[in-house]
């Protein structure tokens, strides 16, 4: 316990004591609240502040947005909120105008369910769960702005949201230019004939409907028909990257299936270059730049052209050296031109095994649709010993030998990679091997194995792949590609491929456009109207934002998770009055029907670091003179963006693609100066805590177990323990309420920096925590008189060369870890120090106490603010010059050098840090232990490393 038994309090009643913290932090929040302490000021606006302020060097930090959960907060919550707290302070104190804040993500499923539950209204709860939650954050000590705090659910903020999106609706991506234009430049193309309308008509001849297809083709927000992942246990469609390994919902665990649906998507994959360039400026961990790399998959190769019926089937291969051994095509089960191509009946000749049993191409087709539907992209990616698969019906031509090619499905192949097509090869590529040996179908060799197994694949237990070794039997009456190595090969081929029209050398990605479509209530509702065409039409800003509508039920219609034959049935289209309006858009009073799917969860969060610079605005998403001082382009940050961005690794490929997106198309469209929105990110680790469960696999509350007898025990039973999770359906959840009860909250601050390295995950440990309470103690006492309260610190130059040492060694060792955000060093320093103090005895000159607050004020901000005032300033130690060492303190006089002989150590001396290397082997050599060691023997060599080693061999 952090109290102190009733005598002990009674002779010490100026103790720093958890009841004397909770009194300090109460007051000094209230303070800071009062002031405005933290608040950064604009260059101009209704934030606009201290001149001299706004002039020094700034520094933007941020958190990623948290979404306040009814459960509250557990200790491993503010592990990052606590570390940015940390270096704002840390950075306001070495010059800067820090500005640091924090908002909620508050839009999303959780309140959703909860409503659906309860009956209570989304908002509500979200709010009161902000309440809470700002609440439980202020009791940290955190230094937030918060007159730039906001929620994604705040219709001003939304507004933007809504407005962002009709930026990216109302623009199209000029390859030529590489960025985007606004669509109204596109138009003017169509009109004057610059560009030519695909069919051959003029712009002019077009109605409505087919302008608004043809540049929906160009649109970066777009409504289309095509295959999503849609889960019927939510009701709801998912992106990509929502949906898991295991081909379900991220969110419930539900099974997602391959649907047809028409959805808004935004056309990501049009800065897939960008997005994988600009990352080699960013100041990120390797990793996640490992993951976008690797999400956005970029692979180089050709199209190639298989002419079926008088028109084509395009594929993409990286391989199309191979192009002699494509022996028969696959499509996507999805793929729409499968049934365009299906026969009513099966070709003569055709093997049984092609047909899967069923009496028509038709009933074939449909029912291996069916099965593949069932399946995660995952599941069907799976390298599964049985291939499966069913012949169309139909042959397509292969373009360098002429050759009939049967085209199959098969649910190995994917619509969202490449063209949704292959050719298959399954000489040299191991699924196509496979399938060719499962369904009889013929395998050749076009590239000469190397390993001595010999050119003949009926020979051969899987494809030979090798993207080094000599091309053979491709050559054909057009082009030979025989006896080229693969890079030759494929540089020909493409060359061919172009010049007889078949094909031509391309890029392809990994990266699908985002789905961008919820048939959710508790979203963003789309600015988008439609006319009695089907039109989609831009709703005006001066109609912005579009709030939400009331409903009578907040649930998407759900259906029976297995069931994939269903449609989504969205919250809003129940609201009739809402969904059917007349609006005048500029040609007069007209019906119109309201879109009625929401935006997703991400929206809020893809732009939200440019709210908090200029969150009162309501004529401008920010001001550009605003937004280029806190976020513009500058040396060492050639993208611009925030200055640090702390959050979890988990949102790699969601989030921060997302947003780096978003960006840029502002950027492109002279918005923003900043085309990437965060330039230094760091993943902090996880705060792990021990779950116990019984035999059932039950979690059992975790502060009711014992440990007895080498295990551990719970109501009579013995549990497991395993390190795990920290939550609120775990049992093990510890809430910072509790700590900052015991402790205070300046000890919980202490505790979670001092676990260890902020980017590795640490347990938590209760027992612990004490540990950095007795140091809050410690450092009370060197300054406060426990028995009067009295300071007694002493105006005295008269400090003795040790102490000044010690704390000049730890002002630039605390300087450089806090700089670093290496936390867990910074305290162990601050600890050696005030450990030096205690047992140096006396008084502490003041000279060596303010220097001590000062450095422990970013870490434990109360109880520094309190001896601050204590040591008689009147200003907040928040803004005071955080202490610069002494470099004549900072290095030692002397250093210990070892002496070696034969690697075995002989002599330790002591010698100044700048001793030369010629001094130290005079110094080692003429030492009498060295002399007698060396006894007489000659010296071979000697290796000297000043200052610390000499390395004697003898002779």
């Amino acid at each position: 316990m952090s109290e102190t038994n009733p005598a002990a309090a009674e002779a010490a009643p100026h103790r720093y004591t958890a009841a004397l913290a909770a009194e300090i932090e109460a007051r000094w929040q209230d303070f800071w609240d009062a002031e405005g302490t933290y608040a950064a000021p604009n260059p101009k606006g209704d934030l606009a502040g201290d001149p001299e302020v706004v002039a020094r060097p700034k520094k933007f930090i941020m958190d990623m947005f948290p979404y306040p959960s009814g459960a509250g907060l557990h200790v491993g919550h503010p592990l990052g909120y606590i570390a940015t707290d940390v270096y704002a302070r840390f950075q306001r104190m070495t010059g800067h105008n820090v500005l640091h804040t924090l908002g909620f993500d508050a839009f999303g499923l959780p309140a959703e369910q909860y409503a659906v539950q309860t009956g209570t209204h989304p908002r509500v709860s979200t709010e009161a769960n902000i309440k809470n939650m700002q609440v439980q954050l202020r009791r940290l000590g955190l230094g937030h702005d918060k007159r730039r705090s906001f929620a994604t659910i705040d219709p001003d903020y939304y507004k933007w949201t809504q407005w962002i999106f009709l930026q990216i609706f109302n623009s199209w991506y000029d390859q030529d230019a590489q960025k985007a234009r606004p669509i109204s430049e596109l138009v003017a193309q169509f009109e004057s004939g610059e560009r030519p309308v695909p069919g051959g008509r003029s712009w002019s001849e077009l109605s409505s409907v087919e302008r608004a297809d043809l540049l929906s083709e160009y649109r970066l927000a777009y409504a289309s028909d095509a295959p999503v992942n849609w889960c019927p246990g939510l009701g709801t469609v998912l992106a990509n990257e929502e949906v898991t390994a295991d081909g379900r919902s991220e969110r419930g665990n539900f099974p997602v299936f391959k649907a047809k649906l028409r959805q808004w998507n935004m056309r990501i994959t049009a800065y897939a270059d960008r997005l994988l360039d600009d990352l080699d400026a960013l100041d990120w961990p390797e990793a996640i730049k490992l993951q976008q790399r690797n999400w956005i998959g970029r692979s180089e190769g050709a199209r190639v052209d298989f002419p079926i019926d008088g028109e084509k089937i395009t594929v993409f291969t990286t391989r199309p050296d191979t192009l002699f051994g494509a022996t028969y095509m696959v499509l996507a089960p999805e793929h729409p031109l499968v049934e365009k191509f299906t026969p009513d009946a099966w070709p003569e000749g055709t093997h049984e095994v092609w047909t899967g049993g069923h009496a028509t191409p038709a009933e074939a087709v449909a029912a291996y649709r069916a099965q593949a539907a069932s399946k995660s992209d995952v599941e069907r990616q799976a390298e599964a010993k049985d291939k499966t698969g069913v012949f169309t019906g139909a042959y397509a031509t292969n373009p360098v030998n002429g050759q009939r090619v049967p085209v199959f499905i098969a649910d190995y192949v994917l619509m969202g990679y490449g063209t949704g097509a292959i050719m298959a090869v399954p000489g040299h590529d191991t699924r196509d091997f496979a399938f060719a040996r499962a369904f009889e179908l013929p395998i050749v060799c076009v590239v000469e194995p190397t390993d001595g197994r010999g050119t003949d694949p009926a020979t051969w237990d899987d494809a030979f792949v090798s993207h080094d070794a000599k091309i053979v039997n491709s050559s054909g009456e057009h082009v030979s590609l025989d006896g080229l190595n693969v890079t030759e090969a494929k540089a020909r081929i493409t060359e061919w491929l172009e010049r007889e029209g078949h094909g031509e050398g391309t890029v392809n990605f990994r990266l699908r456009d985002w789905l961008f479509s919820r048939q959710r209530y508790w979203g963003e509702p789309f600015p988008i109207v439609y006319d009695e065409d089907g039109v989609a039409h831009a709703l005006p800003e001066s109609m912005l934002p579009l709030e939400l509508p009331e409903v009578d039920d907040y649930s998407p219609r759900t259906f029976d998770p297995d069931d994939a034959d269903t449609q989504p049935e969205t919250p809003l289209s129940r609201n009739e009055d809402w969904v059917n309006v007349t609006l005048d858009l500029g040609d007069g009073p007209k019906k119109y029907r309201r879109e009625t799917n929401t935006m997703p969860n991400w929206a809020g969060s893809c732009w939200y670091e440019l709210r908090y610079l200029d969150p009162h605005n309501s004529e401008k998403l920010v001001d550009p003179e605003i937004e280029r001082y806190w976020m513009g382009p500058r040396e060492g940050m050639p993208h611009g963006g925030v200055d640090l961005y702390v959050g979890g690794a988990e949102h790699a490929v969601l989030h921060l693609l997302y947003a780096r997106f978003w960006s840029k198309v502002l950027y492109d469209l002279g918005h923003i100066s900043s085309a990437e929105p965060f330039h230094k990110l760091f993943n902090q680790g996880m705060i792990q805590a021990y779950v116990y469960r019984d035999s059932r696999g039950i979690a059992v509350p975790a502060a009711e177990v014992e440990e007895r007898d080498g295990g551990y025990w719970y109501q009579g039973e013995r549990v497991t323990r395993l390190l795990g999770k920290m939550g609120k359906s775990l049992k093990n959840a510890v809430t910072p309420d509790e700590i900052c009860a015991e402790y205070g909250a300046d000890t919980l601050r202490l505790y979670e920096m001092a676990m260890g390295p902020l980017d590795v995950s640490r347990p938590w440990d209760t027992r612990a925590v004490v540990g950095q309470f007795r140091l809050l103690q410690r450092l009370w006492r060197n300054i406060v008189d426990e028995a009067t309260g009295e300071v007694t610190v002493v105006d005295t130059d008269d400090v003795d060369e040790d102490t000044l040492r010690a704390l000049h060694k730890a002002i630039d060792g605390v300087r450089g870890d806090l700089e670093g955000m290496r936390f867990n060093t910074a305290i162990a320093k601050v600890t050696e120090l005030n450990n030096h103090l205690t047992k140096r005895g006396g008084p502490l000159p003041r000279s060596v106490a303010e220097p001590l607050v000062l450095l422990v004020a970013p870490l434990a901000p109360h109880i520094a603010e309190e001896l601050w005032r204590k040591l008689g300033h009147t200003d907040s130690v928040v803004h005071q010059d955080f202490p610069v060492a002494d470099p004549a303190y900072v290095v030692d006089e002397t250093v210990t050098c070892v002496v070696q002989i034969k690697g075995k150590v002989k002599a330790r001396l002591e010698v100044s840090p700048g001793i030369s290397e010629d001094e130290l082997e005079k110094t080692a050599l003429a030492d009498e232990r060295v002399v007698a060691a060396l006894d007489g023997a000659g010296i071979r060599k000697v290796i000297v490393r000043a200052p610390k080693l000499v390395n004697i061999v003898p002779a």
